[in-house]
Protein backbone atom coordinates (compact mmCIF):
# COMPACT_ATOMS: atom_id res chain seq x y z
CA UNK A 1 0.00 0.00 0.00
CA UNK A 2 1.35 3.48 -1.12
CA UNK A 3 2.23 5.62 1.92
CA UNK A 4 -0.35 8.34 1.16
CA UNK A 5 -3.04 6.19 1.08
CA UNK A 6 -1.76 4.55 4.19
CA UNK A 7 -1.66 7.61 5.68
CA UNK A 8 -4.88 8.88 4.67
CA UNK A 9 -6.47 5.40 5.78
CA UNK A 10 -4.76 5.73 9.62
CA UNK A 11 -5.98 9.26 9.78
CA UNK A 12 -9.54 8.00 8.90
CA UNK A 13 -9.38 4.97 11.48
CA UNK A 14 -7.87 7.52 13.95
CA UNK A 15 -10.80 10.05 13.20
CA UNK A 16 -13.52 7.45 13.06
CA UNK A 17 -12.28 6.34 16.65
CA UNK A 18 -12.08 10.11 18.34
CA UNK A 19 -15.66 10.33 16.65
CA UNK A 20 -16.94 7.48 18.54
CA UNK A 21 -15.21 8.48 22.08
CA UNK A 22 -16.77 11.60 22.16
CA UNK A 23 -19.83 10.29 20.99
CA UNK A 24 -19.74 7.80 23.94
CA UNK A 25 -18.93 10.27 26.70
CA UNK A 26 -21.82 12.75 25.70
CA UNK A 27 -23.71 12.62 28.66
CA UNK A 28 -27.34 13.58 28.24
CA UNK A 29 -29.15 16.32 30.55
CA UNK A 30 -31.83 14.81 32.38
CA UNK A 31 -35.22 17.28 33.85
CA UNK A 32 -37.41 16.06 36.16
CA UNK A 33 -40.34 18.19 36.14
CA UNK A 34 -42.67 17.22 39.28
CA UNK A 35 -46.27 18.54 39.28
CA UNK A 36 -48.17 18.59 42.49
CA UNK A 37 -51.77 18.85 42.29
CA UNK A 38 -54.64 19.86 44.87
CA UNK A 39 -57.68 17.70 43.29
CA UNK A 40 -58.60 15.32 40.25
CA UNK A 41 -59.44 18.62 38.68
CA UNK A 42 -56.00 19.88 37.93
CA UNK A 43 -54.84 16.60 37.36
CA UNK A 44 -57.09 15.74 34.81
CA UNK A 45 -56.33 19.38 33.15
CA UNK A 46 -52.70 18.66 33.34
CA UNK A 47 -52.81 14.71 31.78
CA UNK A 48 -54.53 15.64 29.32
CA UNK A 49 -51.96 18.32 27.82
CA UNK A 50 -49.22 16.25 28.51
CA UNK A 51 -51.03 13.17 26.41
CA UNK A 52 -52.65 15.92 23.78
CA UNK A 53 -50.41 18.77 23.60
CA UNK A 54 -46.54 17.88 25.41
CA UNK A 55 -45.18 14.77 25.01
CA UNK A 56 -46.86 15.12 21.10
CA UNK A 57 -44.25 18.07 20.79
CA UNK A 58 -41.62 16.47 22.20
CA UNK A 59 -41.83 13.66 20.04
CA UNK A 60 -42.24 15.98 16.77
CA UNK A 61 -38.94 16.86 18.32
CA UNK A 62 -37.39 13.05 18.29
CA UNK A 63 -37.55 12.98 22.09
CA UNK A 64 -39.21 9.49 22.41
CA UNK A 65 -37.99 8.26 25.80
CA UNK A 66 -40.33 10.45 27.83
CA UNK A 67 -40.97 9.09 30.88
CA UNK A 68 -44.25 10.20 33.02
CA UNK A 69 -44.87 8.66 36.75
CA UNK A 70 -47.29 9.13 39.67
CA UNK A 71 -46.39 7.57 43.17
CA UNK A 72 -48.00 4.52 44.12
CA UNK A 73 -50.11 6.15 46.92
CA UNK A 74 -51.17 8.68 44.40
CA UNK A 75 -54.81 9.27 46.49
CA UNK A 76 -52.56 10.61 49.39
CA UNK A 77 -49.19 11.78 47.52
CA UNK A 78 -50.93 13.79 44.70
CA UNK A 79 -47.96 14.39 42.57
CA UNK A 80 -46.61 13.33 38.31
CA UNK A 81 -43.36 13.08 37.33
CA UNK A 82 -42.57 14.10 34.04
CA UNK A 83 -38.17 13.19 32.66
CA UNK A 84 -36.96 14.48 29.81
CA UNK A 85 -33.60 13.42 28.27
CA UNK A 86 -31.50 15.99 26.33
CA UNK A 87 -28.27 15.71 24.41
CA UNK A 88 -27.03 18.57 25.97
CA UNK A 89 -28.31 22.44 27.19
CA UNK A 90 -28.45 23.77 24.05
CA UNK A 91 -30.43 21.44 23.05
CA UNK A 92 -32.90 22.02 26.18
CA UNK A 93 -32.57 25.01 24.98
CA UNK A 94 -33.82 24.67 21.52
CA UNK A 95 -35.80 21.94 21.70
CA UNK A 96 -38.30 24.25 24.53
CA UNK A 97 -38.17 27.37 22.12
CA UNK A 98 -39.41 24.83 19.34
CA UNK A 99 -41.92 23.70 21.18
CA UNK A 100 -43.07 27.49 22.04
CA UNK A 101 -43.70 27.83 17.98
CA UNK A 102 -45.52 24.47 17.01
CA UNK A 103 -48.89 25.03 16.06
CA UNK A 104 -50.38 22.17 16.95
CA UNK A 105 -48.62 21.91 20.66
CA UNK A 106 -50.43 25.66 20.99
CA UNK A 107 -53.71 24.48 19.72
CA UNK A 108 -54.00 20.95 21.13
CA UNK A 109 -52.98 22.80 24.90
CA UNK A 110 -54.65 26.09 24.78
CA UNK A 111 -57.00 24.84 27.71
CA UNK A 112 -53.82 24.48 30.08
CA UNK A 113 -51.37 27.71 28.23
CA UNK A 114 -54.62 30.01 29.22
CA UNK A 115 -55.91 28.75 32.17
CA UNK A 116 -57.10 31.33 34.26
CA UNK A 117 -55.58 32.46 37.48
CA UNK A 118 -58.27 30.86 39.98
CA UNK A 119 -58.68 26.96 37.67
CA UNK A 120 -54.90 27.00 37.86
CA UNK A 121 -53.73 23.05 35.98
CA UNK A 122 -51.67 22.21 39.01
CA UNK A 123 -50.78 24.26 42.71
CA UNK A 124 -46.73 24.20 42.35
CA UNK A 125 -44.64 22.84 39.70
CA UNK A 126 -41.15 22.58 40.24
CA UNK A 127 -38.18 21.61 37.64
CA UNK A 128 -34.65 19.75 38.37
CA UNK A 129 -31.96 19.65 35.58
CA UNK A 130 -29.63 16.46 36.56
CA UNK A 131 -25.98 15.42 34.30
CA UNK A 132 -25.94 11.98 33.28
CA UNK A 133 -22.73 9.40 34.99
CA UNK A 134 -20.43 9.09 32.67
CA UNK A 135 -20.90 5.31 33.55
CA UNK A 136 -24.80 5.37 31.91
CA UNK A 137 -24.37 8.72 29.78
CA UNK A 138 -27.55 7.99 27.99
CA UNK A 139 -31.27 7.78 29.66
CA UNK A 140 -32.84 3.88 28.63
CA UNK A 141 -35.87 2.47 28.30
CA UNK A 142 -35.95 -0.55 30.60
CA UNK A 143 -36.19 -4.23 29.94
CA UNK A 144 -39.38 -5.37 31.62
CA UNK A 145 -42.46 -7.63 31.06
CA UNK A 146 -44.94 -6.91 33.22
CA UNK A 147 -47.73 -4.78 32.45
CA UNK A 148 -47.58 -0.75 34.13
CA UNK A 149 -50.27 -1.83 36.78
CA UNK A 150 -47.27 -4.04 37.66
CA UNK A 151 -44.46 -2.50 37.07
CA UNK A 152 -42.67 -0.51 40.00
CA UNK A 153 -39.95 2.44 39.98
CA UNK A 154 -37.86 3.70 42.55
CA UNK A 155 -36.45 7.37 42.17
CA UNK A 156 -33.87 7.47 44.68
CA UNK A 157 -32.10 10.74 45.53
CA UNK A 158 -29.23 10.93 47.70
CA UNK A 159 -28.16 14.14 49.16
CA UNK A 160 -24.84 15.20 50.59
CA UNK A 161 -23.74 17.17 53.35
CA UNK A 162 -21.01 18.99 51.02
CA UNK A 163 -20.30 19.55 47.39
CA UNK A 164 -17.16 17.87 48.07
CA UNK A 165 -18.86 14.73 49.30
CA UNK A 166 -21.01 14.99 46.87
CA UNK A 167 -18.71 14.70 44.13
CA UNK A 168 -16.84 11.35 46.23
CA UNK A 169 -20.39 9.68 46.23
CA UNK A 170 -20.45 10.63 41.90
CA UNK A 171 -17.30 9.22 42.33
CA UNK A 172 -18.18 5.81 43.93
CA UNK A 173 -20.90 5.26 41.60
CA UNK A 174 -18.88 5.88 38.36
CA UNK A 175 -14.87 5.18 39.16
CA UNK A 176 -15.78 3.20 42.24
CA UNK A 177 -18.06 0.70 39.94
CA UNK A 178 -21.53 1.26 41.86
CA UNK A 179 -23.09 1.10 38.30
CA UNK A 180 -21.57 -1.36 37.54
CA UNK A 181 -22.87 -3.45 40.44
CA UNK A 182 -26.68 -2.48 39.65
CA UNK A 183 -26.13 -3.25 35.71
CA UNK A 184 -24.82 -6.52 36.89
CA UNK A 185 -27.54 -7.82 39.03
CA UNK A 186 -30.43 -6.09 36.43
CA UNK A 187 -32.13 -3.03 38.52
CA UNK A 188 -33.08 -1.99 34.89
CA UNK A 189 -31.73 1.00 35.74
CA UNK A 190 -33.10 4.28 33.72
CA UNK A 191 -30.41 6.90 34.02
CA UNK A 192 -28.12 8.48 37.35
CA UNK A 193 -27.40 12.13 37.68
CA UNK A 194 -26.20 15.18 39.59
CA UNK A 195 -28.40 17.75 40.32
CA UNK A 196 -27.35 20.89 39.06
CA UNK A 197 -30.54 22.55 39.22
CA UNK A 198 -32.89 22.27 41.75
CA UNK A 199 -34.48 22.75 45.34
CA UNK A 200 -32.26 20.17 46.72
CA UNK A 201 -28.52 20.28 46.55
CA UNK A 202 -25.99 18.61 46.49
CA UNK A 203 -27.79 15.60 45.57
CA UNK A 204 -27.49 12.83 43.18
CA UNK A 205 -31.04 11.27 41.67
CA UNK A 206 -31.24 7.84 39.83
CA UNK A 207 -33.79 5.73 38.74
CA UNK A 208 -34.50 2.12 38.22
CA UNK A 209 -37.31 -0.19 37.96
CA UNK A 210 -38.47 -3.60 38.49
CA UNK A 211 -41.67 -6.25 37.51
CA UNK A 212 -42.94 -5.84 40.55
CA UNK A 213 -42.49 -4.99 44.33
CA UNK A 214 -41.13 -8.24 45.63
CA UNK A 215 -38.76 -8.21 42.23
CA UNK A 216 -37.38 -5.11 43.72
CA UNK A 217 -37.02 -6.74 46.89
CA UNK A 218 -35.09 -9.38 45.58
CA UNK A 219 -32.92 -6.84 43.91
CA UNK A 220 -31.83 -5.24 46.59
CA UNK A 221 -30.97 -8.37 48.88
CA UNK A 222 -29.19 -9.30 46.04
CA UNK A 223 -26.89 -5.83 46.20
CA UNK A 224 -26.54 -6.03 49.76
CA UNK A 225 -24.92 -9.10 49.50
CA UNK A 226 -23.09 -8.45 46.65
CA UNK A 227 -19.62 -8.68 47.78
CA UNK A 228 -18.13 -5.92 44.96
CA UNK A 229 -20.28 -3.34 46.90
CA UNK A 230 -19.07 -4.85 50.46
CA UNK A 231 -15.84 -4.03 49.26
CA UNK A 232 -16.23 -0.37 48.06
CA UNK A 233 -18.93 0.52 50.89
CA UNK A 234 -16.58 0.12 53.72
CA UNK A 235 -13.41 2.10 51.57
CA UNK A 236 -12.66 5.02 54.11
CA UNK A 237 -13.10 7.73 50.78
CA UNK A 238 -16.49 7.31 50.89
CA UNK A 239 -17.45 7.35 53.97
CA UNK A 240 -20.28 9.71 55.13
CA UNK A 241 -20.63 11.08 51.19
CA UNK A 242 -25.03 10.45 51.56
CA UNK A 243 -26.54 12.53 54.33
CA UNK A 244 -30.28 11.67 53.38
CA UNK A 245 -31.64 9.33 51.34
CA UNK A 246 -35.18 9.79 49.98
CA UNK A 247 -36.94 6.83 47.64
CA UNK A 248 -39.97 7.50 46.23
CA UNK A 249 -42.12 4.63 44.44
CA UNK A 250 -43.96 5.17 40.78
CA UNK A 251 -45.83 3.92 38.57
CA UNK A 252 -45.79 4.74 34.74
CA UNK A 253 -48.75 5.89 32.96
CA UNK A 254 -50.39 4.23 30.01
CA UNK A 255 -49.16 6.98 27.63
CA UNK A 256 -45.36 7.28 29.42
CA UNK A 257 -42.72 5.73 26.78
CA UNK A 258 -41.15 4.09 29.80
Amino acid sequence: MPKTILKTFTFLILLSFLTTTLKAKQAELVQIIVYHFENDAQVKQTENYLKEALIPAFHQQKIDRIGVFKPLDFAQDKRLFLIIPYHSFSHFIKVNQQIELDKNYLIAGNKYIKAAYNEAPYSRKESILLNSFSTAPILQKPNLKNSSEDKVYELRSYESATELLHQKKVEMFNDGGETKIFTRLNFNPIFYGSVIAGSKMPNLMYLTSYENMDDREAHWKAFGADEAWKTISVLPEYKNTVSKIESTFLRSTSYSDL
